[in-house]
């Protein structure tokens, strides 16, 4: 930060990397990889956003070229007039005679079908909105005193998850939303890992403290001293020479007695 009359002003860089971590708290961009590649991930969700809205708007362009009529119906419904006025206003005849029009008749009752299930479905969602949010809020304020936030923190979260809901409704995705649902699914693998983990390295250290006691000595006479008869240590496999061991001689071995020639 530069000085100025004993006062200190935030460099742009540093003014731009607090606004990144106000936004995403749980970043860092103590380097120029990390925020570099935080602003190139905004411009992607930006551009993202920008397609969409140019594609919506366009889409709603093409309509109203195609029909002047479309526009001005939009326009006077928005102005306070009635969509079925307006209907009739615009399209007169033509929305008149499908009312009339038995061949017709099948498609608005279907239409109308659809329109009635979709309020239905509304006021179902509705009313599961209202038994939840009481139990919903007191959690958010369990949660609260919990982690010792305040209001304006516990506002944030609460705010962030709705944000994920709408976006998700709207089909929107974002990078952020992304990365913090991927620390929870591996949050659990995480700590299974690291439990294993500490079990090895208990299990190994009770092996290397069992095995420097042994090289210690524990008091008892070694199997292969003298005073113990140890195994003979492994050698190669060479067949019948094989039974020519260390101890003994050929005779004593094999059982025969020696015979001595004058």
């Amino acid at each position: 930060m530069a000085e100025t009359n004993n006062e200190q002003v935030m460099s742009k860089r540093d003014a731009f990397s607090d606004r990144l971590k106000k936004k995403y708290p749980d970043q860092e961009f103590g380097d120029d990889e990390a925020l570099f590649g935080r602003i190139n991930a905004d411009y992607d969700d930006y551009d993202k956003q920008l397609g969409e809205y140019q594609q919506r708007e366009q889409s709603i362009v093409d309509m109203f070229n195609s029909d002047p009529r479309s526009a001005h119906f939009m326009n006077n419904w928005r102005q306070g007039s009635t969509p079925e006025v307006e209907l009739m206003r615009q399209f007169g005849d033509t929305f008149k005679e499908a009312l009339d029009d038995p061949e017709k008749l099948d498609e608005l009752e279907a239409a109308h079908k659809e329109y009635l299930e979709r309020v239905a479905k509304s006021k179902e969602l509705e009313e599961q909105y209202n038994q939840n949010i009481g139990q919903s809020i007191e959690t958010l304020d369990q949660f609260q005193a919990e982690n010792g936030l305040d209001d304006a923190k516990t506002d944030e979260v609460a705010d962030f998850i709705n944000g994920i809901v709408n976006d998700a409704i709207r089909g929107i995705y974002k990078r952020e939303s992304m990365e913090m649902v991927l620390k929870a699914i591996n949050h659990d693998e995480d700590v299974a890992t690291a439990d294993a983990d500490a079990e090895v390295r208990g299990r190994n250290a009770k092996i290397n403290e069992s095995l420097r006691k042994r090289q210690a000595g524990d008091g008892t006479a070694s199997l292969n001293g003298r005073n113990g008869r140890g195994s003979t240590p492994a050698g190669p496999d060479m067949g019948a020479l094989g039974n020519i061991g260390n101890s003994g001689d050929i005779f004593s071995r094999g059982g025969e007695k020696r015979i001595t020639r004058r």
